[in-house]
């Protein structure tokens, strides 16, 4: 099928240009990686691969390149919106500034419109996505005939050229509540795609567009924005191969994710975002970071709305661009969640009552279990999967109200697990229940094929249908599902799994699908923060790993998705902090992860299983985040828990205190994240801009003072990190380290690196809770 579009370039300005170490150890650790697949794979004709790849579905982009830019004379000008000033002449393009800052500025001489004629094809399986961008006829000239302005909007007009007939376009400012500009750009109906093409200064850094898993500077790539399953591998070898192999292009890229939307902020303290309010800010996009002058955003569609912000420091520049959202409207994390873990434990009621009075017997603070497989087991190749009938599987646990209500009784919240897919109840063993798939076709509210028939989409073993959210009607009475047979009983919260699998040539109740698939994740959230109102519950805790813009208004919490059971930059642990960091800046404050990772594949050429040190690693890693969960993974089986044995319980059970002991700090730290949008977990560049340490992607804030450095390393016993300046101490060990410059401290299992400047207000505060006098 084919989808319009519209081209839309982004912004960008001057700040010196960041030291790109960091970026080339990550690269040359994935090289390593890459290189020792390599050699496996040689066993493996050369023909054979040849003629493999060539069958493999892959993203195939193409983008406008901006090209010369001419102003009237009698278009220049300068013109004021309160604070706001914008400039247009034929030598720097346009310009706006507000107090004394840019907010936003064209690269010189060069179009900051642009257009294109063409389509948009898409290869859909299980979830994965691959668009195969078709430019008809490029417009990359642009002129700016005419300005026209009154009190509340400037309004630029003007030609794009190229390829085929000439388009007209429209670029209206007006000022943005909270500070800024609104951009609303408008190409007439001969143009599938318009663009907006910003300066910055050569090669400033660029974070963002959604969640990120490769780098979180994102200088020098061409990204595909569409939400999609992640892969399997994402490049850690042979695995990627061999799921490329056996089940068409699963590996993934490093391009692929559960999370991608239009907004961004540069290292030049200025942001760009697409309204979330409006349909088209949720088309397809590529964004084009390839120039290191410029950051372009091509949005298939013709109507492109952008907010433009700016900031004094990095913190500063993501609460305005955040701002709007609005703190009365984003939903905050409840207080429960931070007394302990949340332990997710499968098997059944009796299984759950043993695990749980083990952890609690070795001295593990629990605040919460999360109980997936409470609406039943099935087992298919990739492992053991749920049914997704969302009932409760009453032979699998009997006696449910009980055990929520013993739970409850000593402070355990329970949670469980939903997703906008519905199977076919009648297949399920065991009692009769009601088959939600069949109630849903009858009354209409199924997303359908071309022939008006349910959409059945492969899950891997088993198909499924989606619920049609963009029916008002659906989402009620999806939502109401789920209020009374999700969250009956008792139950908190559940995680919202998936979001990204709308296809592109589906038929909906209401817009188009090209439309509608990355804004799929945000209709999601929307019917869920309904059924925990109609639950009366609303700050019933729900997760997400899709995601798209505006999301935060709806979501208080976010996890990184299917990560593999490895410490890898490309798949595993390392991956997770990369994906946090680059959400965090992107609009999601509150982000986690599964603990030990999910993934775990017998790829026969090696079996990838969770290691005992990667799992104690990760709940080091989590201890210090903003909110700790564990999973058991797709093959609990033969993956390590932390119920294991009594020293995975022991070791498991003092990063839960260590968490726990860090509640009063976090409470702090997760009301400024939930009232600016500022993330918990915070990149180096957010808290000491101008440093060696915020040029550092492997380390990372909690909040403003605590500097953690999570082993990314099978079986070492150091770490090394990059000190802000000041006087650091270990929070742990108490041991104190210079600042400013680039250490290896000793981080044996069980003592994670931590730290805190000396003279920081909290400083005494943990110490006394976490350092050697303490009971951690």
């Amino acid at each position: 099928m084919s989808t319009r579009g519209t081209t839309c370039t982004c912004l960008s300005g001057p700040v010196p240009e960041r030291s790109r170490r960091p970026r080339v150890l990550l690269r040359l650790l994935r090289l390593r990686r890459v290189l020792v697949g390599l050699l496996v794979l040689a066993l493996v004709s050369a023909a054979g691969v040849l003629v493999f790849h060539a069958t493999l579905p892959e993203d195939d982009l193409d983008t406008v390149r901006p090209g010369r830019l001419t102003v009237a004379g009698d278009a220049e000008g300068s013109w004021t919106l309160g604070p706001v000033t914008i400039r247009v002449t034929d030598e720097s393009g346009l310009v706006v500034e507000e107090g004394g800052r840019t907010v936003w500025a064209a690269d010189p001489g060069v179009a900051f419109v642009t257009g294109s004629r063409g389509s948009v094809d898409w290869q859909e399986h299980r979830g994965y996505f691959w668009p195969t961008v078709q430019l008809r006829e490029r417009l990359p000239v642009q002129s700016v005939d005419e300005v026209s302005a009154n009190r509340r909007r400037v309004v630029i007009a003007g030609s794009l050229s190229g390829e085929g007939d000439d388009a007209d376009y429209t670029l209206a400012l007006t000022r943005r509540a909270g500070g800024g500009v609104v951009a609303d750009l408008v190409g007439d109906d001969s143009v599938d795609a318009v663009g907006l093409v910003s300066g910055r200064t050569r090669h400033a850094g660029v974070h963002g567009f959604g969640e990120q898993f490769t780098d979180f500077d994102l200088d020098g790539r061409l990204l595909p924005i569409v939400v999609r399953e992640q892969g399997v591998g994402r490049g850690t070898q042979p695995l990627t191969f061999l799921a490329d192999l056996t089940n068409h292009g699963a590996g993934g890229t490093e391009d692929m994710t559960y999370a991608a939307w239009s907004s961004f902020v540069t290292e030049d303290l200025r942001g760009v975002r697409l309204d979330p309010d409006l349909v088209d800010s949720h088309a397809f996009a590529v964004a084009d970071t390839r120039d290191p002058a410029r950051v372009g955003l091509e949005l298939w569609s013709p109507h492109l709305r952008a907010e433009l912000t700016s900031g004094a420091d990095p913190v500063g520049l993501l609460a305005a661009q955040n701002r709007q959202i609005g703190e009365d409207t984003r939903p905050t994390l409840a207080p429960w969640t931070q007394r302990g873990s949340i332990v997710g434990l499968q098997g059944g009621t009796d299984m759950v009552r043993r695990e749980v009075a083990e952890l609690k017997e070795a001295g593990a603070e629990i605040s919460g279990v999360w109980l997936q497989d409470w609406t039943g087991q099935r087992t298919t190749s990739f492992g053991d999967r749920l049914w997704w009938t969302w009932q409760l599987d009453e032979e699998r646990y009997p006696g449910w109200k009980g055990l929520v209500a013993d739970l409850a009784a000593q402070g355990i919240r329970t949670t469980t697990y939903v997703n906008p897919f519905l199977t076919d109840a009648g297949s399920k063993d065991g009692p009769r229940i009601r088959n939600l798939r069949e109630e849903a076709k009858a009354a209409g509210f199924l997303v359908e094929d071309a022939d008006g028939a349910p959409y059945e989409l492969d899950q891997g073993g088993f198909d499924a249908s989606l619920v049609d959210l963009t029916d008002p009607a659906a989402r009620r009475w999806f939502a109401q599902v789920i209020a009374d047979e999700v969250l009956a009983d008792g139950v908190s919260g559940f995680m919202a799994d998936f979001g990204e699998g709308l296809p592109f040539d589906a038929v909906l109740a209401e817009g188009d699908p090209a439309f509608a698939h990355n804004r799929w994740p945000q209709l999601w959230a929307k019917t869920v923060r309904k059924a925990c109102r109609l639950a009366g519950k609303p700050d019933c805790v729900t997760w997400f790993r899709s995601g798209s813009l505006g999301m935060g208004r709806d979501a208080p919490l976010f996890w990184n998705g299917d990560q593999l059971v490895d410490f890898g930059s490309e798949d595993g642990l390392a991956s997770a902090l990369l994906g946090t960091l680059s959400a965090g800046v992107s609009g999601w404050p509150l982000v986690h992860s599964d603990i030990g990772g999910y993934t775990s594949i017998d790829a026969k050429l090696r079996d990838y299983t969770r290691a005992p040190d990667l799992l104690q690693r990760w709940a080091e890693y989590a201890a210090f985040g903003a909110v700790m969960r564990t999973h058991e993974g797709n093959r609990p089986a033969v993956n390590a828990q932390v119920y294991d044995s009594p020293k995975s319980e022991q070791a498991f059970a003092r990063m839960t205190r260590i968490f726990a002991a860090l509640a009063p700090y976090r409470r702090s730290v997760l009301a400024e994240a939930t009232r600016t949008g500022v993330p918990a977990i915070r990149h180096g560049w957010l808290v000491v801009p101008g440093t060696r340490a915020a040029e550092v992607d492997t380390q990372f804030f909690l909040g403003n003072s605590i500097l953690v450095a999570p082993v990314f390393e099978a079986d070492a016993t150091t770490v090394e990190i990059t000190f802000p300046p000041g006087n650091w101490v270990h929070v742990l060990t108490g041991e104190e380290y210079d600042g400013d410059r680039t250490t290896t401290v000793d981080a044996p299992l069980g003592t994670p690196a931590a730290f805190i400047r000396k003279d920081d207000p909290w400083a005494a505060r943990l110490l006394a809770a976490l350092g050697p006098a303490s009971s951690q």
